[in-house]
């Protein structure tokens, strides 16, 4: 079973900046799509941006030109550098990824997992 680990969430004041992070641990063969998502109080969760294998990226129009997604294949690692954050960027931070996980025999099967959420929030 494939596990996320997030951290870097916190308070910051607006225009401020903020770096989450997030590590995949298990049995991992490959990992295609990292990705972070949000979700605000009474809101739904929404993708915040994606990053492929191969460093393909994906923001919403909302975040576009503040946010940057990388990831360090060899750590199993995404992160997510968030700058000019605004009030309404405040909400719990999801980390996710898919991709093929080991199995006993030799085997392989598709993971889709997330991360318990860290929270930010940005003051006003």
């Amino acid at each position: 079973q494939v596990q996320l680990v997030e951290s870097g969430g916190g308070l910051v004041q607006a225009g401020g900046s903020l770096r989450l992070s997030c590590t995949a641990s298990g049995s991992i063969f490959s990992i295609n799509v990292m990705a972070w998502y949000r979700q605000a109080p009474g809101k739904q969760r929404e993708l915040v941006a994606s990053i492929t294998t191969s460093g393909s990226t994906n923001y919403a129009d909302s975040v576009k030109g503040r946010f940057t997604i990388s990831r360090d294949n060899a750590k199993n690692t995404v992160y997510l550098q968030m700058n000019s954050l605004k009030p309404e960027d405040t909400g719990v931070y999801y980390c996710n990824a898919a991709g093929y996980e080991f199995l006993p025999g030799g085997l392989a099967k598709n993971f889709d997992s997330w991360g318990q959420g860290t929270q930010v929030t940005v003051s006003s």
